[in-house]
């Protein structure tokens, strides 16, 4: 059997109180799917820059994974002809 490999990169970017991150799923098929996640720290908090790379980049990984589902149900769709509940 083979093992198949995909990867993740996230990418973090940081604007004043904003964090950015945008995290982007590679496969051997050369699909791609993105995913995106912001953080906002409150400017009466100390800036812990790590609190917001972390929080960006898990609600980019959130963002992807649904994103990666949706991927997955149109392909379904697609496959059967019809929706799938």
């Amino acid at each position: 059997m083979e093992a198949k490999q995909w990867t993740v990169q996230i990418y973090i970017t940081e604007e004043g109180d904003d964090t950015h991150a945008r995290a982007v799923l590679s496969t051997q098929d050369t699909s791609i799917v993105t995913g995106r996640g912001t953080a906002r720290r409150n400017p009466t908090d100390r800036p812990i820059p790590e609190i917001g790379d972390e929080l960006a980049a898990s609600r980019a990984l959130e963002d992807l994974a649904i994103r990666l589902h949706d991927v997955a149900s149109d392909d379904i769709v697609a496959l059967a002809g019809h929706v799938v509940p």
